[in-house]
């Protein structure tokens, strides 16, 4: 069996995947509050997997809601090296149609300030790199994979990562237009933050569902059309899924499994010991 841990964040029906053996499901308590749900880890092919739907079982939390830390932070107590992240995505360019996967590399912030995305603060200061924001191995490896499923797939591109849990006006849907984005959703930036601070490989299966409201000669976007494509879109994710597993090692030789070992900038002993105990999980072999 390898070595790798893989965890899946997603929605309904991504933690019930066809030939999932071994499964367990495990619920865990954080110091920074509870997760999503349940996670349900297994073996596919012999690669150990850990599930966990992003909004809850049944889509009960706004994107605003979801505890990204606590989230991120059982992924890292459960051993999980990559995170796999599957997201419904509004499509920015002509060229990506509803149900054509990308593969995104970059993000622009358009979220509020209030969610929390840094497991650091209370006594430890740290500020992580950040300028390529997903890893490049990880979402190689899915690109390859979702041509194997045959996906119409777009490699590349920007991630605008807009508050919610209202869709874009037209005029900020223009304006990420003439940015040259790629896709817009609710999620991701959030994630692949914390992700990184825990140094966990994290890489990003978007699901275009839609062109949101900019395009002239397509509907604006609706929740019931996005519901029909990602139904659609559940079987390909799935598919991509299993083609990655199979190509994913368990030797990493990227940088994000060592993001961290120069990021904290707080005097050892100054650290609180409440603090320190909090964060030993995530950073600590650097505390």
């Amino acid at each position: 069996m390898s070595e790798t841990t893989i965890g899946v964040i997603g929605g309904s029906g991504l933690y019930d995947m066809e030939g999932l053996e071994q499964i367990e499901r495990i619920r865990i308590e954080t110091p920074f509050g509870n997760p999503s749900d349940e996670y349900v880890t297994g073996t596919l092919n012999g690669v150990k997997m850990v599930f966990l739907p992003r909004h809850g079982r049944g889509h009960r939390l706004l994107p605003s809601e979801v505890n990204y830390r606590a989230n991120i932070y059982g992924m890292k107590t459960l051993g999980v090296e990559r995170i796999i992240s599957v997201s419904a995505v509004g499509s920015l360019k002509d060229a990506i149609a509803p149900g054509h996967i990308v593969i995104p590399n970059q993000f622009y912030d358009r979220t509020k300030g209030v969610r929390k995305d840094t497991f650091f603060g209370d006594g430890v200061v740290a500020h992580v790199g950040f300028a390529d924001p997903v890893c490049g191995d990880l979402s190689h490896t899915l690109y390859i994979a979702a041509q194997k499923a045959g996906a119409t797939t777009h490699t590349g591109g920007t991630y605008i990562c807009m508050e919610g849990p209202a869709f874009s006006t037209r005029a900020e849907s223009l304006s990420y237009l003439a940015l040259g984005a790629s896709v817009i959703g609710m999620t991701n930036l959030t994630e692949a933050k914390l992700a990184r601070e825990a140094e966990i490989c994290y890489g990003i299966i978007a699901l275009s569902t839609d062109y949101d409201c900019w395009h002239e000669s397509h509907e604006d976007v609706t929740v019931e059309a996005i519901i029909k494509i990602i139904h659609q879109n559940v079987a390909m994710a799935k598919n991509i899924i299993r083609h990655a597993v199979a190509e994913i090692g368990a030797d990493r030789s990227c940088s994000c499994g060592s993001a961290m070992q120069y990021a904290v900038i707080t005097d050892r002993a100054m650290i609180p010991e409440t603090t320190r105990q909090k964060l030993m999980p995530i950073v600590g072999r650097y505390l």
